[in-house]
């Protein structure tokens, strides 16, 4: 494997020297100082050393962001969207959706066959698969809030993709392991076809370096507008794709509305629709806090059951519910009241599980992609931000615009393409999330930021799909009820439960007692190998902060 340091020129530009190893850092310990946590150390050098420059948390966050971009391809991206929560150091809390949109041709129907049925191959794999990209206007979004220029923060991606980075072996073995679907959906070869690549390869993206310097030179036009869209929409003629130059033009990122709640005395500040993430946060914690959590060891059968059953509480209003607020009527003021959580909370059993048809319609399981990436930052001022961004699919629909040098999104997918039939990763979806243009499809990211005495005490979140609500959820819990440290909260086992299906997973090496006194109550268990990558800062009363990157993958700290 290769080692990189990330150098200052005078011009303030990254340089990339290549060593023997990646240093990738798990956890940092600071006290007045910013912190950045994402899923690959190269991007995270790269948002700690604008902090350096002078750069706030916002500054940071955009040059992490487009550093994953180019290190990061299976989920980092140009040709996705995102989260973003951010809480600045005056108290202001703001929420920026990037989320992709349905393209102006799109239909309710544009996945099924003469028969009704859904091709999910359609809606996963390739052109028609692609929502129109958010993340370039949100990092524009984001700018506003942040002290330093555009043509700074872009710079490190820039220079990495243009010197190249070596691949680690994760990243080899990943590449590897879609290079059919590379094959299969590229007309024109890309950077990522390879015969094989191993350990310590270097990976040099050429045609992405110039659409990040087309964005460097012509702001957030760079990508929507000219060459970059050209490219985009060359590409969409290749195949079966529909999205217009139309599309692209008048894209926008929309800046919403925080959810905000109070969870045993600490402000929970997290993604509002069309993310369903808040709102199921809510909703768990909510409901988890009348059986008094903290009497209980995590990860106890009592604990599990608790939250197994608000989780299946929650993902079936989501089903029900929950959409593009700007297409269905908002629900959330009701969803998270205390009235109508423990109206929900009345058919709890502490001694039988609770049937998933007894809280809510039985219909097939829409699925959501696994492979999101999400970063965690503090700056020594006090500002926080946490987001969350996707391609879907890993490495999104397969497809790299060609002389552009990035992946598209498979985001359609996210929607319900037939109310009732499963997406990706099983999430159930209804009409609320039924496909219109113009439309943001319904998801389950999570970026959130905990405040106590108006300070910010936990930055968190985590890729997974439908297991990030959960999986930030237990984070949460850990912490404020459970009093676990940072690193073991990050990295213990982990649950998740969706309503549907009826079996719970579990990663392996869950407490085996819990899951047998469970079994007794009639529950089911999944055993899977990884449950998301969380990352999490805590800050103390103290001002001592604690950064962990999950162990179960490249994730890794940087510090300012």
């Amino acid at each position: 494997m290769k080692k990189f340091l990330l150098l200052f020129t005078l011009s303030a530009h990254f340089v990339l020297a290549q060593f023997t190893d990646i240093h990738i850092i798990k956890e940092i310990r600071s006290k007045d100082r910013g912190l950045v946590v994402s899923a690959h150390p190269l991007a995270s050098e790269a948002g700690a050393k604008v902090l350096k420059m002078g750069g706030n948390a916002f500054d940071a966050v955009i040059a992490t962001q487009y550093a994953l971009a180019v290190v990061y391809p299976q989920a980092g991206n140009l040709g996705g969207g995102g989260f973003l929560v951010g809480v600045k150091n005056n108290g202001e809390k703001f929420a920026i959706d990037f989320r992709e949109t349905a393209p102006e041709k799109s239909s309710r129907d544009m996945y099924l066959d003469n028969k009704g049925k859904a091709n999910t191959e359609l809606s996963q794999n390739g052109r028609l698969a692609v929502g129109v990209p958010g993340s370039v206007a949100g990092f524009f979004a984001t700018l506003k809030h942040a002290k330093l220029p555009m043509e700074k923060l872009i710079q490190p991606a820039i220079d990495l993709a243009e010197q190249g980075f070596a691949l680690t072996e994760r990243e080899a073995n990943l590449l590897n392991s879609q290079m059919q679907f590379f094959n299969q959906h590229n007309t024109a070869k890309t950077a990522f076809q390879k015969e094989k690549w191993k350990a310590g390869d270097v990976l040099v993206q050429k045609d992405l370096a110039e659409t990040l310097k087309l964005i460097q030179k012509n702001g957030a036009k760079g990508f929507y507008e000219g060459r970059t869209a050209n490219l985009i929409v060359g590409e969409m003629k290749r195949g079966n794709g529909i999205i217009t130059f139309n599309d692209l033009k008048n894209y926008h990122a929309t800046e919403r509305k925080p959810i905000v709640f109070d969870y045993k005395g600490n402000e929970i500040v997290s993604m509002p629709l069309p993310s369903s993430g808040g709102i199921l946060l809510a909703q768990m914690l909510k409901m988890s806090s009348f059986e008094n959590l903290e009497n209980f060891q995590q990860n106890s059968a009592d604990a599990v059951q608790i939250m197994v059953e608000a989780e299946r509480r929650a993902f079936a209003d989501r089903a029900e519910f929950m959409g593009d607020p700007d297409f269905i009527q908002d629900q959330t003021s009701m969803l998270i009241s205390d009235a109508y959580l423990k109206n929900r909370w009345k058919s709890f059993d502490k001694n039988w599980a609770t049937p998933s048809s007894a809280v809510g319609k039985i219909i097939s399981q829409t699925k959501e992609s696994t492979e999101t990436t999400h970063i965690s930052i503090i700056d020594k001022d006090g500002n926080a931000v946490a987001v969350t961004t996707t391609l879907n699919g890993l490495y999104g629909s397969k497809v790299v615009v060609s002389g552009a040098g990035f992946f598209l999104n498979n985001e359609m997918d996210d929607f319900s393409i037939k109310p009732g039939v499963p997406n990706m990763f099983g999430a159930v979806g209804g009409e609320a999330n039924s496909i219109k243009p113009g439309k943001r499809m319904l998801s389950s990211m999570t970026p959130t930021i905990v405040l106590k005495n108006r300070k910010p005490f936990i930055v968190v979140g985590t890729p997974g799909g439908t297991t990030i609500p959960t999986s930030v959820f237990q984070s949460i819990v850990n912490v404020v009820d459970f009093k676990l440290n940072p690193n073991l909260t990050v990295n213990l086992p982990k649950f998740h439960h969706q309503w549907l299906p009826e079996s719970v997973q579990v990663e392996n090496g869950f407490p085996e007692i819990t899951l047998k006194l469970l079994e007794k109550k009639n529950y089911i268990f999944e055993k899977v190998s990884q449950i998301g990558r969380t990352e999490m800062i805590v800050i103390d009363e103290n001002g001592n902060a604690v950064a962990v990157a999950d162990g179960r993958g490249d994730d890794s700290v940087a510090m300012e």
